[in-house]
């Protein structure tokens, strides 16, 4: 059994993965490019003023200037890292759906459909509605509270699917349907002021790019997931 989901997790998640670097590098990462060159262009703006600022002071001192973090170039190292990363993720993702399916294994390929599109609603859908993909330069809140609201988001939805799907008795699917309203009743934490230096179009545009992205992600790891699984089933 070990060895089946190992076997499923590595190939489901590579095939994923690369289905979805294609995808970010078609569409996601030109949009990622073109907000970055408005986040860019407000530190230069400020970094000319700062110098102006200091020459008319005449300040003996030199300057000293934070070195900035490192980021992978655009090219191949973008490329290499955006695969690399995509593949760390597929193959986590995938392992978990192969441990969901020796509970409960897909009769038939095209469940891993469902599978996906649930995985889909977990992780992206759910916490998207209060913390929508965000291009560089998004005013945003604190980064503890996000990751705390959105974990606690991703498990109420995942509990509360099951409960919808699997639960027999109608208190069961009501607490799944609570369990699925309540993190938007609390409200996703905000930052005091909401601004972005790419334009309002581009933004709309990147979190289009991204739910589709995903969705195209997750439903190919649920497919090829669920027939992976079916065909490393041990023989009679």
């Amino acid at each position: 059994m070990i060895k089946r989901i190992a076997q499923t997790a590595g190939f489901a998640g590579l095939i994923a993965a690369l289905v979805l670097t294609v995808v970010q590098l078609l569409w996601v990462s030109p949009l990622i490019l073109k907000a970055e060159t408005f986040e860019k262009a407000e530190p230069a703006a400020a970094l000319v003023e700062e110098h102006a600022h200091e020459h008319a002071e005449g300040a003996a001192a030199g300057h000293h200037h934070d070195d900035e973090a490192w980021e992978p170039e655009d090219g191949w190292q973008r490329i290499l890292s955006t695969t690399g990363g995509n593949l760390v993720v597929a193959v986590g993702f995938a392992l978990m759906l192969a441990g969901l399916f020796t509970l409960r294994e897909p009769g038939k390929t095209s469940e891993g459909l469902l599978w996906g599109l649930a995985g889909f609603a977990v992780f992206t859908l759910a916490p998207s509605l209060g913390l929508p993909p965000e291009v560089p330069g998004t005013a945003a809140a604190d980064l503890t509270l996000r990751q705390t609201w959105w974990i606690g988001t991703a498990a109420a939805t995942a509990v509360g699917l099951a409960l919808l799907v699997f639960g027999r008795h109608w208190a069961l699917k009501a607490v799944g349907v609570a369990l699925l309203v309540v993190p938007h009743v609390i409200g996703a934490p905000q930052p005091e002021v909401h601004s972005s230096l790419a334009p309002e179009s581009l933004a709309h545009e990147f979190i289009i790019a991204s739910l589709v992205t995903n969705a195209v992600f997750w439903a190919a790891l649920g497919l090829v997931a669920a027939w992976l699984f079916r065909r490393f089933a041990p023989s009679a």
